[in-house]
């Protein structure tokens, strides 16, 4: 067995071993591959033995250096570690905190509301499922829920008789009705973590061809999470019962949502509410 076979047979039971070679046969390309294959040195013989104790010295050292940096490295992942966990533990008591105000806000609307008691959280469900099938991830699907939980959260300062009105709304009652989404916007735009939600909040009753409000924005101009809601909510207040008026059947709910494709609804996420049967997490 020559050093070279030697070498990599070293190098197979410990690649962080040292290894210096002796030779008698000073070729550049013998030892172009000894370094290649891992040696620390190569060194032609005769040798003086100071050389010899330099070169052990010098690989004495790279090896304490090596190990210094591997220590240092497997602390710095166990304080990263401990400091990722303690992070985490932050993030989920901050998002149970954020959680019961955005269930304390949702109980508010239910309260000014009892018609549509519960649309919120059915909402929720719906949108959440749709962004599932759009491949949303964790996060997105997680600022997707909150949002579709406070889309209606400007309601609460809309006045119960125009909310619990009986009958047709007068264009009074409807312009009126109309401001919720900005309302809402106001009510949640100083906290920090609802900053992102701000969007949907305004937007979701923006009509894919531009006749929705308050912007009158078209098709993809609107926010997606935007559009995802706008055919949850159409859903739910449609066979939602309001004052003086019984929820419809589903069946004729789906044939009207059909009639506003392109137009108050977004094509693409209505025909995934259709197909996978997204309705159906309401019932």
């Amino acid at each position: 067995m020559d050093g070279i076979e030697l070498l990599k047979k070293v190098k197979g039971v410990d690649r962080k071993m040292m290894v210096i070679m002796m030779t008698s046969y000073p070729e550049i390309d013998l030892a172009v591959q000894a370094m290649r294959l891992g040696a620390f040195d190569f060194i032609i013989k005769p040798v003086e033995l100071d050389m010899v104790v330099l070169s052990v010295r010098r690989a004495l050292e790279r090896k304490r250096l090596e190990e210094e940096v591997e220590l240092y490295q497997n602390r710095l992942e166990r304080l990263v570690s401990e400091r990722t966990a303690k992070i985490e533990e932050a993030y989920h008591v901050l998002k149970n905190a954020h959680l019961a105000s955005v269930n304390v806000l949702v109980g508010a609307i239910d309260a000014k509301d009892p018609y549509t008691r519960g649309h919120s959280d059915r909402v929720r469900r719906m949108s959440v499922s749709i962004g599932s099938k759009l491949g949303f991830d964790e996060k997105r699907l997680e600022s997707l829920e909150y949002g579709a939980l406070l889309h209606d959260i400007g309601k609460i300062g809309i006045r119960d008789e125009v909310l619990q009105k009986r009958g047709p709304l007068s264009p009074e009652d409807y312009q009126n009705i109309q401001k919720h989404p900005l309302i809402g916007v106001k009510i949640v735009k100083e906290i920090e973590f609802f900053k992102d939600k701000i969007p949907m909040i305004r937007q979701h009753h923006e009509h894919f061809d531009g006749s929705g409000y308050p912007d009158g924005l078209v098709g993809e101009a609107i926010p997606l999470e935007a559009r995802i809601i706008a055919v949850a909510d159409t859903f739910d207040v449609l066979t939602s019962g309001r004052p003086g008026r019984k929820g419809m059947i589903v069946t004729d709910v789906l044939m009207e949502m059909e009639g506003e494709r392109g137009k108050k609804l977004d094509p693409h996420i209505l025909q995934i509410f259709f197909d996978e049967k997204i309705y159906l997490i309401s019932q």
